[in-house]
């Protein structure tokens, strides 16, 4: 039997229903276009407040099989990092890898390397030549993926610019592996996988046996947009506190720009002029969340082609930036 308030709130979902149907009709009749447009898009999902008011995969495994997010994982290390901090496991971003893991530092380490800091290395600017790019294939070829990153040679002072590097990423992942004793994977498991009812299968290991920090990790489109929704809410999710608002906020303050496209990078994200947050993966995998609009945002695409910024990259900014924001 229906009370009053349950009478109430049934009365008003219903005059509600039709204005919510419009406003999501409205929202894919302005996307649908943009990602017909697009072949190397496989899925794309929109959500505004708590609804989904887009959500289609016209190509690729669909919205509920495990896609490679390739360097979305960046931004997802340096979440566990917020959190390795928030547990008393590691003291602070001030805190350096010589104090945090030093064990993970070989003998011939680049001079200095000891000193750098949680921040340096969740910023990529550790001034470390990178290993992306050309140097990528040796690096991930080599004996040992730490000593690797930690052997490259200095070209700019520590936290001086953005040196975009997987090998920063993937120490700062083996930093928190040693500092709370357990494995990446253990970790994004219970600080996002169980609070966010999603699943986080095994990735790629290094010989050492250290989880990749900063690529290969996979999850399905859906999971993606609840780690977009986690940022959008200042580390809430389903009414639930997961992670520290302090960190979120210290997440999205500019710490340095990237010199390939322009963006803003605050703690493993990066920041537009217009408000979005974006994890950012090789191919066209994306991250999104929009506070100030309500936008939560998961894009995959084909892993195996490129999306620099001034080409396929550039349409899907285009794409969040115009349909996406300005609809509904």
């Amino acid at each position: 039997m229906l009370n009053r308030r349950s009478f109430s709130a049934a009365l008003l979902s219903a005059f509600a229903a039709p204005f919510v149907n419009r406003a999501m009709a409205q929202t894919a009749s302005d996307i649908r276009p943009a990602i017909d447009a697009l072949p190397q898009l496989h899925a794309m999902i929109v959500q505004r407040g708590d609804d989904i008011v887009f959500a289609e995969a016209p190509r690729g495994p669909g919205l509920d099989r495990a896609a490679n997010i390739k360097s979305c994982s960046k931004s997802i290390v340096a979440l566990l990092a917020g959190n390795a901090i928030a547990q008393g496991d590691i003291a602070g971003v001030n805190a350096t890898l010589g104090t945090v893991a030093p064990s993970i530092i070989p003998p011939d380490a680049t001079p200095g390397v000891a000193d750098l800091t949680i921040e340096d290395l969740l910023t990529l600017r550790a001034g470390l030549e990178g290993t992306s790019g050309p140097n990528y294939g040796a690096w991930v070829n080599s004996g040992n993926w730490v000593d690797f990153a930690l052997r490259r040679p200095m070209i700019a002072s520590p936290g001086e610019r953005m040196i975009y590097s997987t090998g920063t990423t993937h120490v700062l992942g083996a930093a928190l592996t040693v500092a709370t004793g357990q494995s990446l994977l253990e970790q994004a498991r219970s600080v996002l996988g169980r609070p966010l009812g999603i699943e986080i299968p095994p990735w790629t290991r290094d010989p050492q046996g250290f989880y990749f920090g900063g690529n290969e990790m996979a999850l399905t489109p859906r999971a993606m947009l609840r780690i977009a929704v986690l940022m959008r809410d200042g580390g809430q999710f389903g009414g639930e506190q997961i992670l520290s608002p302090d960190w979120i906020r210290a997440s999205l303050r500019p710490r340095t720009r990237s010199p390939y496209s322009g963006l803003s990078y605050g703690y493993g994200w990066f920041l537009t002029d217009s408000g979005f947050v974006i994890a950012r993966g090789y191919g066209g995998q994306i991250i999104a969340a929009h506070p100030e609009r309500d936008l939560a945002v998961a894009i995959t695409s084909d892993p195996n082609s490129p999306a620099r910024s001034g080409g396929y990259f550039g349409q899907l900014m285009n794409l969040l930036e115009g349909p996406v924001l300005t609809s509904g």
